[in-house]
């Protein structure tokens, strides 16, 4: 029997991290009850406005997002907001792979991607890393951004 799983990140600021990880992968964020993707509308704006309607304090409106993938296939990306700062190296991460040839659409997400990154201290380093791979990718070459691992 197959079971189902949930990444969970904990990290300083989960909205971010959601996006990120929403535009580095294809996936969506899942608006709040009675929201209308098709509207256009930012769906943090509306979850923020939601949230303040049902009582819940502002401080605790980045404190608890998801991705989701739109086919129902990969795990569901859940970030949840931790007081402490990052002590010491992950030992579990993501890897996704940037690979010669991207379509265009995918580029364009990677690098929306490297601009809604933005957990510190690190936000600077992956969003270069996350630049140089696109750049990479996009000309056709392989090679690994410098700071990255292999």
């Amino acid at each position: 029997m197959s079971r189902t799983i949930r990444v969970t990140f904990d990290c300083a600021d989960p909205e971010g991290l959601s996006r990120f990880w929403a535009a580095v992968l294809g996936y969506v964020n899942p608006g709040p009850p009675g929201h209308d993707a098709a509207t256009g509308r930012d769906v943090f704006d509306a979850w923020h406005e939601f949230l303040g309607r049902v009582g819940v304090p502002e401080n605790e409106w980045n404190s608890k997002p998801a991705a989701e993938d739109p086919d129902g296939t990969g795990p569901r990306l859940f970030s949840q907001r931790v007081p402490e700062g990052k002590i010491v190296k992950n030992r579990v991460h993501l890897d996704v792979r940037a690979a010669p040839g991207l379509d265009a659409s995918t580029s364009r997400a990677l690098r929306r991607a490297a601009v809604h990154f933005a957990d510190p201290p690190a936000s600077a380093r992956c969003r270069s890393a996350l630049r140089s791979c696109v750049m990479t990718a996009t000309r056709g070459r392989r090679r690994t951004p410098r700071g990255a691992h292999r």
